[in-house]
């Protein structure tokens, strides 16, 4: 449906999907994973999907917290409009993702910031599901991000990633008939990420507001910080003589 742009199935040894799976940065192939699971699990009955939207007084008034995350794991039952979703969603998650550098602090602050504005703005929408939303978020701010890549929407219409999110709007327009509310909220999650990432930080010495925190980095990388540390380190072998200063070296 959508061509253009990098990060497409790939793999050289064994199965095609499983490759395509690996391949996958560590936060895409979590949400990934999640979402399709739980879609499975709705699908055996072994959960309600009652149980899974977004409400404001089943959080903080029933205390049923896992309301916060599975509201943007469930993107509907088993069927071919999940398959798309699903692949849509990973697609640019993982493009993004693989954009921000080795580490996931950067891009799973991201998905933090994106999850805690899409839930303070659902109940002034009433979107109990906020997966599209997320989805959109992420399609937003790929698509500012890269704009000379050229896509095409099935096959007919050529544009410049700037328009896809207002490509996908009036398309979800014409075939929903409905104002596309989980593209709005996508979008505008999206640029105010995209301005003080992008736009602010040329303008104020580089500042960048939205940037992880000091002990959010810790906890992603603490180990790998650490592992750098040490590796820089010269291990002395115990027993092993100390070489003194030359008299006088101090001086000089």
């Amino acid at each position: 449906m959508m061509g253009g742009g990098d990060g497409g199935l790939g793999g050289q040894a064994g199965f095609p999907l499983e490759a395509w799976f690996w391949e996958m940065p560590v936060c895409t192939r979590l949400w990934t994973s999640a979402t399709v699971l739980m879609s499975v699990l709705v699908q055996c009955d072994i959960v309600n999907p009652l149980k899974l939207f977004y409400s404001y007084r089943a959080v903080f008034y029933k205390h049923q917290l896992w309301r916060l995350a599975t509201t943007f794991l469930y993107f509907g039952p088993l069927s071919l409009d999940l398959v798309f979703h699903v692949f849509f969603m990973q697609r640019y998650s993982r493009l993004l993702e693989e954009s921000s550098g080795r580490s996931p602090a950067h891009f799973s602050w991201l998905l933090l910031y994106s999850c805690v504005c899409l839930i303070a703005l659902s109940p002034f929408v009433s979107m109990p599901f906020l997966g599209h939303p997320l989805s959109s978020t992420l399609v937003y701010i790929w698509s500012r991000r890269n704009p000379d890549t050229r896509l095409s929407f099935l096959g007919l219409l050529v544009f410049t990633a700037p328009y896809l999110p207002w490509v996908l709007m009036g398309f979800s327009f014409v075939l929903h008939g409905t104002v596309p509310k989980d593209e709005i909220m996508g979008v505008v999650v999206g640029h105010v990420w995209y301005f003080f990432t992008d736009v602010y930080p040329p303008l104020h010495g580089g500042y960048k507001p939205l940037d992880p925190p000091g002990w959010w980095r810790r906890l992603i990388e603490g180990r790998r910080d650490e592992s750098e540390e040490t590796a820089g380190e010269i291990e002395v072998p115990p027993g092993a003589p100390v070489l003194a200063p030359l008299p006088g070296a101090e001086a000089r």
